[in-house]
């Protein structure tokens, strides 16, 4: 039995979103999730809560209190890229780029070391653990285990807890931890982001309670542009905008109501029985 659980935030503003991008309209507010991020960083402290921030690290370099403000508040800053880009979409030097460079900025504008990489839409290459150890990092969460969703992502992997690189791709690096995020037990879609919108808390609290169960620590993320009003956009996608704004706020702070002690990923794979250590002494997780 887990009583623990990771509510991490994919750290990116909605103009950065791939729905924004592909877009036909436009929208003339900047800056538009970082009062999503406030809130978050606040309901948190309110519940003795942390969590991991997985940052795009331009936002870093243009609203750098943010992120900062983020660091201060004790959450683990991670990296989510530097531009928020796919990754399959670039060249293995473009991708060595996207990864050095958010470290490096995220690491400057924080002063804290940044060890922890998310995929923007779980979006990862052969090259990918490869270049993670290359550039320092030590775990990735950029796996999701769901069924395969058509235009999405899913269908690949059946990894439930955090597991050496190697047990994604058999080539990869053992000093890469996987930390995959969860995943509602027998259905196989994910508990948060999007379906968190779709399906509503209870759905999540069932699926985080079914894990601890079985040992699991639950890995979830919301993105800070979740949490806040969007500007109707022509072009983006009418699931987007479904339960965003308030609705969401109160689904995170339900969630954060539940008996669970809320903390980093780091925490967790520092001082926790995980996948990666059974399978170095030879047990099955």
């Amino acid at each position: 039995m887990s009583n623990r659980a990771v509510l991490s935030i994919d750290f990116e503003l909605f103009t950065q979103t791939p729905a924004y991008r592909s877009a036909s309209g436009t929208t003339d507010r900047d800056g538009v999730g970082l009062d999503g991020g406030r809130f978050f960083r606040e309901i948190l402290a309110e519940y003795d809560a942390t969590a991991t921030a997985f940052v795009v690290s331009s936002v870093a370099q243009s609203h750098p209190d943010a992120v900062r403000a983020l660091a201060d508040a004790g959450l683990e800053v991670a990296s989510h890229t530097h531009t928020h880009q796919l990754l399959s979409d670039l060249d293995s030097d473009g991708r060595r780029a996207e990864l050095a460079e958010s470290k490096d900025v995220l690491e400057r504008v924080t002063g804290e070391q940044v060890s922890g990489f998310r995929a923007p839409a779980f979006d990862i290459t052969d090259d990918h653990f490869d270049l993670l150890s290359d550039i320092g990092y030590t775990y990735d969460s950029s796996v999701v285990s769901s069924r395969s969703i058509p235009g999405w992502y899913g269908g690949e992997y059946d990894i439930h807890r955090p597991v050496p690189a190697s047990a994604v791709h058999p080539d990869a690096p053992d000093s890469i931890t996987e930390f995959p995020a969860s995943v509602m037990p027998g259905l196989q879609l994910p508990l948060t982001g999007t379906w968190l919108r779709f399906f509503g808390p209870r759905y999540t609290i069932l699926g985080m309670r079914l894990l601890a169960r079985r040992g699991i620590t639950p890995m979830l993320y919301v993105h800070p542009w979740e949490l806040v009003d969007l500007p109707a956009v022509e072009g983006v996608p009418t699931r987007v905008y479904v339960r965003t704004g308030d609705w969401m706020r109160r689904a995170v702070e339900r969630i954060l109501q539940q008996d669970f002690e809320f903390t980093t990923a780091q925490a967790v794979l520092a001082g926790g029985e995980t996948a990666a250590t059974q399978l170095q002494r030879g047990e099955t997780p």
